[in-house]
């Protein structure tokens, strides 16, 4: 087994490259989260990206299809069911959810939020599908009233407690996702249970960053699990640690931004040894794709292309780095939910083939398939490796 290697796996949260196959199964028929804020924007600049190959996968406007590219580039359609960030993120890990995570279009039923109540000893508000910040806008002055934590959700399998710091301390805000995830097991096991504490006045409140998820442990081992028994290092940026409820983890920091995430790798790039640095940029998702907000996201997505040039100038030469995402968020789309869209692959190394098309491939999880192959890891792993080296 080769332990003198480092892959840096980054996940751009929500930037997908066009609707699947089976999209119009989930009402996402036409959704092409890069294409669409490209064409909306009169064309993207990311220079970094697109020596990668990212204008070779797919006709983007502004990139550059004809350029040969440093290293492998594709896309890969998501096997599983379901287009949220915990499903995205296990398969891209090697693990296939054949059962979509529940969702709540209106609301929890009531013997679940009767559960809860009674574990938190008092009663809340909401509990519909929602926006973060227009429901803390919207009821954030009542909660300050009333002292009733916000539970709300979204299309996402996810149920959200927002409470005001000075109203609800953050430790017993946690306390109520703990006893909110201890009732949401068997048919209501929801994917997240999200902590969203909150500061300010009315017309002015604000989310901070002491948001905290916690999540589902996968039901089978994954390819972190697999690296961190083999002895090798599993270090997670950003909301990774939670995504996997801590499981294969040897290391983790929680990042406030994108570009604190890449600061984070960057700093991790310092100090592996041997293992993956596995990356989440959630400010793609979360702040730009759910609130349809075009300029923002290619914004974001040029302060991302920007920072390229750090990260591989901190790689040596055995080092792979893989690009992807989870699942879309098309902000020029209806609504405000992910879309069920092919992910780009991009891989840069010494040791990667220039110019080498990787195709579409049939699941996340060859990436998974790649790392084993890449450590020389002796075990079975849904997916085909990419054959990087």
């Amino acid at each position: 087994m080769k332990k003198n290697k480092r892959i840096i796996l980054m996940v751009m949260d929500s930037v997908g490259l066009g609707a699947l196959e089976d999209a119009a199964d989930y009402g996402d028929q036409g959704a092409a989260t890069l294409q669409h804020i490209a064409a909306e924007i009169g064309g993207l600049k990311l220079p970094n990206l697109e020596k990668l190959g990212l204008g070779k996968i797919e006709e983007v406007e502004g990139l550059n299809a004809e350029i040969k590219a440093e290293g492998a580039y594709g896309k890969a359609a998501e096997k599983s069911k379901g287009k949220d960030t915990t499903t995205g993120h296990w398969e891209i890990a090697g693990l296939i959810s054949e059962t979509p995570f529940p969702t709540y279009p209106t609301g929890f039923p009531a013997e679940i939020m009767e559960q809860f109540h009674q574990a938190i000893g008092r009663e809340s508000l909401a509990n519909k599908p929602a926006s973060g910040t227009v429901i803390i806008e919207e009821l954030g002055a009542e909660h300050l009233k009333t002292a009733k934590p916000i539970v709300y959700t979204s299309a996402d399998s996810v149920f959200q407690i927002a409470a005001h710091e000075d109203v609800i301390p953050v430790a017993e805000l946690y306390d109520y996702c703990k006893k909110a995830r201890e009732i949401l097991q068997g048919e209501h096991a929801v994917a997240r249970v999200i902590a969203r504490p909150f500061v300010g006045e009315p017309g002015n409140f604000e989310r901070t960053e002491r948001r905290k998820d916690f999540s589902l442990t996968p039901p089978e081992p994954t390819i972190l699990d697999q690296l961190k028994s083999a002895n090798l290092e599993v270090n997670a940026v950003g909301k990774i640690t939670y995504i996997f409820n801590h499981s294969g983890i040897t290391d983790s920091v929680t990042t406030a931004n994108n570009m604190e995430g890449v600061d984070q790798t960057l700093n991790y790039l310092d100090t592996t040894k041997k293992g993956l640095i596995f990356t989440n940029l959630v400010d793609f998702d979360q702040n730009y794709g759910h609130r349809r907000n075009v300029e923002g996201y290619a914004e974001a997505l040029k302060q991302f292309d920007q920072r390229l040039p750090e990260i591989k100038a901190k790689m040596e030469a055995d080092d792979l780095l893989i690009i992807t995402a989870d699942h879309g968020c098309d902000p020029t789309y209806q609504g405000t939910d992910h879309t069920r869209e092919y992910v780009p692959i991009l891989a840069y190394g010494k040791n990667v083939p220039a110019d080498f098309n990787l195709g579409i491939r049939a699941s996340f999880s060859d990436i998974a398939a790649s790392i084993a192959d890449y450590f020389d890891l002796d075990v079975k792993i849904e997916g085909q490796s990419l054959n990087l080296v």
